[in-house]
């Protein structure tokens, strides 16, 4: 499924903030490799295992295939610029067909710079401190380099294309547009989908991704800022955390009268939660003016679009209780919903005041939305307005 791309981000942020806890809670030891919340042989190894039977694997014709994808993507970025009036500054990113093990590998290493930061975390604690035994000290690298393992084995089954951003690299680079072949041959015969148009759809959905940033360089950099403050925010609390400190938390955020989305943000702290909303509101927005373009254009790209459309949709309304477990588990059912917020909220403004206008939130990060203005687009227009 597409939206497994933004799985994979939302699911980042989990891991993320779930190797911060494990940080702050488990027990300390000398072992050198203590240092190391993820064992990245054991996700590799783990994940494979997951698709490594599963047949018709192989990536043939690898090079005609990223011939047809470079076209496609091409293609799109010509239709989106018409759509949205907005020129391609740089190029779409290198172009990979993968197969779903190749897929696992390059995806770890975007892990490893982002779980990099909360070791370096745990590299800085005062081994001498006692932050006492929780609820979470049971959490431990074996059981965090399994649930990784689970994560990517799972998408990697699933996911058709992706846009990677390259977030957190020590040089700033370009993404890159991934497409998992096995498994967009798999959704074809399943779906009985036309496979040239199937293809030229998930280019073209990928590629508004690879757009958004690519034709506004700065929303890299800003990102990027968000990921690097909200692991500040994490190390200056670890740092001073006490074993009572999460219960307090959660228990002072529970008599408070803001709303929570999901079950992690009742045991962040109000600094740690207000970057945590930002990163939220920002991939809301992406996934929503995604969704908006590619149904904006899509029936005047490809002729069979609405059936393409209608046959996914309905596949991902018939999802497995295995699905809907795992989704409830991550809590990536309640992204999902803010997923949806976001194109409404883009739908709304466009209905309002036109495309252009929406393109506004381009023009740096101060005319990006806010959660609440996400939920209540008419918030939005008036603070941009106000700018005029």
């Amino acid at each position: 499924m597409l939206n497994n791309r933004r799985k994979l981000e939302t699911g980042i942020l989990i891991g993320a903030a779930l190797g911060a806890i494990y940080v702050a809670t488990r027990p300390r030891t000398t072992n050198h490799d203590s240092s190391r919340l993820v064992n990245w042989s054991k996700v590799e190894q783990m994940a494979i295992s997951m698709v490594q039977s599963l047949p018709d694997s192989e990536v043939t014709d690898r090079h005609r295939l990223g011939f047809m994808y470079n076209d496609m993507v091409q293609q799109s970025v010509a239709f989106i610029s018409s759509y949205t009036g907005l020129d391609l500054i740089n190029g779409t990113g290198t172009v990979y067909v993968f197969d779903r093990v190749e897929w696992i590998r390059a995806n770890i290493e975007g892990f490893r710079k982002l779980f990099s930061k909360i070791e370096e975390i745990q590299a800085h604690l005062d081994n001498s401190s006692s932050l006492g035994s929780l609820v979470f000290s049971q959490v431990n690298k074996q059981l965090m380099s399994t649930q990784m393992g689970v994560l990517l084995g799972y998408l990697s089954r699933r996911v058709l294309g992706q846009y990677d951003l390259s977030l957190l690299g020590k040089e700033p680079v370009g993404g890159s547009l991934y497409f998992v072949e096995p498994n967009i041959r798999k959704l074809e015969r399943d779906l009985r989908l036309p496979g040239y148009n199937l293809r030229l759809w998930i280019a073209l959905h990928e590629t508004t991704h690879a757009f958004e940033f690519e034709a506004n360089p700065w929303l890299r950099d800003y990102f990027n800022s968000l990921l690097e403050s909200y692991f500040d925010v994490v190390n200056s609390q670890v740092k001073t955390f006490r074993g009572k400190d999460l219960l307090n938390t959660a228990i002072s955020s529970l008599r408070s009268r803001d709303n929570y989305e999901g079950w992690m943000e009742i045991f962040m702290p109000p600094a740690q939660r207000e970057v945590f909303r930002k990163l939220q509101a920002v991939m809301s927005l992406l996934e929503g003016y995604s969704n908006h373009i590619m149904n904006s254009i899509g029936s005047s790209v490809l002729p069979d679009y609405s059936y393409i459309k209608s046959r996914f949709d309905a596949r991902q309304a018939n999802t497995s209780w295995a699905d809907k477990l795992f989704a409830r588990l991550t809590g990536l059912h309640i992204k999902m919903e803010q997923y949806r917020q976001g194109e409404a909220f883009v739908n709304k403004v466009v209905t309002e005041r036109g495309i252009n206008f929406m393109n506004k939130v381009w023009e740096g990060p101060e005319n990006l939305p806010s959660l609440e203005e996400i939920k209540s687009p008419q918030l939005w227009i008036e603070r941009i307005d106000a700018y005029a």
